[in-house]
């Protein structure tokens, strides 16, 4: 009978702690400095190592976007500018150009699973495409010494790049050309249309030319503009509390809790009207103005105070005011993350807004002090 060698089982390695070893360090990592978790490893190139970018978000990665799309820590959400790739990319595979806005970053390299390319990622100080390139951040001087600084000349026998289209109102096509040697190619609006735009031989379609803006791409901006409201919310609502207190007999802090907490809910009312009643009904608020489709769309709620509210006609007046002047402030800033409105279009609106929405803050907080005096509160 023949016998089968059945190995022995390996001792396991245990640490000092007592616990198992972990898993060894990468190869690539350097005293001193940290791998980054989207970076998957790096590719020899003729300026050397080019660190390559993992195609499948991570925990920590979704973990992040969650917080970007909060309004936390959006600020320094960024990458390092420089050259990256994705898969293993040859002297002719294509040039993706990027911000280094970590979001942005994310999206496009969720996008070329399977695909071999260059990224060059601008420093935006870490903002989205499409504002940067408002700003001139994502714009002509930037993308040269960026190409420069990472020798793409030594990397690619070509000379094409492929530009966001969003990122063209900051960049001059023929600048670029002139001043580096690399030819602009438009892109896409979408990073999830570029396999298709690179399969077709640099061809866009007429759909991808064309940006939307459909239900959920409006709702998914609410999160981020009630996180930037809840530190004033909550100066404003402290304040709410403490003037609603004053009275004919002194300070009464009874008074405070009773009034100030119904005008806390008419604020908070107002707020959730501007940051997402408004973007969920956009296409069907009439007008141009932010501003009044804000007011517009408190109509509804300022009829319901009307209706309901036990107070005197001085303390209504004063809820209708606030209703209508949070609701308007909270459209008026969705502005600038719309492509309806241009940056001049949201300096006009703002210089008529604002003036109207301080008036109606200004008449809240006249009737909503006099109201006591006058006979006009509960």
């Amino acid at each position: 009978m023949q016998k089968l060698a059945i190995p022995l089982a390996q001792p396991q390695e245990v640490s000092c702690c007592g616990g198992p070893v972990s898993l060894p360090a990468s190869p690539h990592e350097r005293a001193g400095y940290r791998l980054c978790p989207y970076i998957a490893d790096f590719v020899d190139s003729p300026v050397g190592p080019v660190p390559q970018l993992a195609t499948r978000l991570c925990r920590r990665d979704r973990l992040g976007t969650l917080r970007a799309r909060l309004g936390l820590w959006r600020n320094n959400y960024r990458v390092a500018p420089g050259l990256y790739c994705v898969g293993r990319p040859d002297p002719h595979a294509p040039v993706l150009v990027t911000a280094n806005y970590k979001l942005t970053l994310d999206c496009l390299r969720e996008n070329l699973a399977g695909i071999a390319a260059w990224v060059v990622v601008l420093d935006t100080r870490g903002i989205n495409v499409w504002c940067a390139a408002a700003h001139q951040t994502f714009g002509t001087a930037e993308l040269v010494n960026r190409l420069r600084s990472c020798g793409l000349a030594k990397v690619v026998e070509h000379r094409r790049l492929v530009v966001p289209q969003l990122g063209a109102a900051g960049m001059s096509a023929y600048r670029v050309l002139s001043e580096s040697g690399f030819e602009v190619v438009w892109g896409p609006i979408r990073a999830a249309d570029l396999p298709r735009f690179l399969a077709n031989g640099f061809e866009a379609e007429p759909a991808m030319r064309q940006l939307t803006f459909s239900v959920s791409e409006r709702m998914v901006l609410s999160p981020v503009e009630l996180t930037l409201a809840l530190q004033p919310s909550c100066i404003s609502l402290a304040a709410i509390f403490c003037l609603s207190g004053i009275g004919p007999g002194g300070y009464s802090l009874a008074q405070a809790c009773s009034r100030g907490l119904g005008a806390s809910l008419i604020f908070l009312a107002g707020l959730l009207v501007g940051t997402v009643l408004v973007p969920l009904l956009l296409p069907w608020l009439p007008g141009r103005a932010f501003y009044l489709k804000g007011i517009l769309a408190a109509s509804p709620v300022v009829a319901l105070i009307a209706w309901l509210a036990q107070g005197g006609p001085l303390e209504i007046v004063a809820m209708v005011c606030l209703t209508l002047a949070v609701s308007s402030y909270g459209a008026m800033n969705f502005t600038g993350a719309t492509p309806f409105a241009s940056p001049s279009g949201v300096e006009k609106e703002m210089r008529r807004g604002i003036p109207l929405q301080i008036g109606l803050l200004l008449g809240a907080l006249l009737f909503w002090l006099s109201a006591p005096f006058l006979g006009g509160a509960r």
